[in-house]
């Protein structure tokens, strides 16, 4: 059975922020789980590119992720980002970076932020 896309995320990004014991994971789709420590990391699908021409399928699927970062300090984030970037372009997963990170900042959380989508192909 072929790996997903979130599959291929969460298995280049998990040990960049390793869950302590008994605790929520620090990489996860969507939305962290309350309670979660910092830094985190967060991914979701949001779109891709069609393999399919009028000749058909190619039998490849390609999958735009948007990656999330979360930390206590601006530092923090770009650091966490620049180790996702590292990550996800490496050999094992071929991911292109489309464009550079975005710098985010929720006033409510106090959270930094940084944003960056990839194109997976699998």
């Amino acid at each position: 059975m072929m790996a997903s896309a979130e599959q291929i995320v969460y298995t280049a990004l998990k040990d960049l922020v390793p869950a302590s014991a008994g605790k929520p994971s620090r990489c996860a789709p969507d939305v962290a789980q309350d309670g979660v420590e910092l830094p985190y990391i967060t991914y979701q699908a949001v779109g891709g590119q069609s393999a399919f021409t009028l000749n058909g399928g190619s039998g490849l699927r390609n999958a735009r992720m948007q990656i999330n970062v979360w930390a206590k300090s601006r530092p923090d984030a770009i650091t966490l980002m620049d180790s996702v970037l590292a990550a996800l372009t490496a050999d094992s997963v071929k991911g292109v970076p489309i464009g550079d990170a975005t710098s985010e900042y929720e006033a409510d959380t106090k959270l930094y932020g940084a944003r960056l989508d990839f194109s997976i192909w699998f």
